[in-house]
């Protein structure tokens, strides 16, 4: 969804303002609701960016850790700041998301996107090795599903493959008379 696109890209503005100033907590949803009229004016609806963002602050040692434990040979102080805060933000949607509303594979394809526009040539594979490892982590879930729909297809292709085929009728066959 474009619309959910555009406010995970104002999300990370925003995160990547609010670490370079001092990471003030009070004032990131101000700075979010500025960047929101600014970057994506006529946007009246940024709850999911909101949630997004307080997700990021409300378990940021949690996400943290996670950042150093998947990246050992990058301290999270020399990871620069857009890489660190995608990785924030795609953190945050992958473990405290809503998987209904959005996939786990989803949360990672976003956060590879928004290294892609904003961060150096090596943004998205790094974005990508963190998570794909926190994702396999977490036992991978929703693998093989990404929505209700995908689980029915698949359970109607699963019973159809599971009953007989249907019995094959002898061809007619037509003699040619001389």
């Amino acid at each position: 969804m474009a619309n959910r696109h555009l406010q995970r890209s104002v999300v990370m503005q925003s995160l990547f303002e609010w670490d370079f100033q001092g990471k003030h907590d009070e004032k990131v949803l101000a700075v979010l609701r500025k960047n929101i009229e600014e970057f994506a004016p006529g946007l009246e609806d940024y709850s999911f960016a909101r949630h997004v963002m307080e997700s990021v602050l409300k378990n940021r040692p949690t996400i943290d850790e996670l950042i150093e434990k998947c990246a050992p040979e990058w301290p999270l102080e020399q990871v620069t700041v857009v890489d660190r805060n995608i990785l924030r933000l795609g953190i945050a949607e992958l473990m405290f998301g809503n998987y209904e509303e959005v996939p786990p594979k989803v949360a990672i394809n976003e956060a590879i996107e928004l290294g892609k526009s904003f961060g150096s040539d090596a943004t998205a594979r790094f974005v990508n090795g963190v998570l794909g490892s926190i994702y396999r982590e977490m036992g991978e879930p929703m693998k093989d599903d990404t929505s209700e729909k995908h689980r029915a297809l698949r359970e109607k292709r699963e019973t159809i493959a599971e009953e007989p085929a249907p019995e094959k009728k002898p061809k007619k066959t037509v003699k040619k008379s001389a």
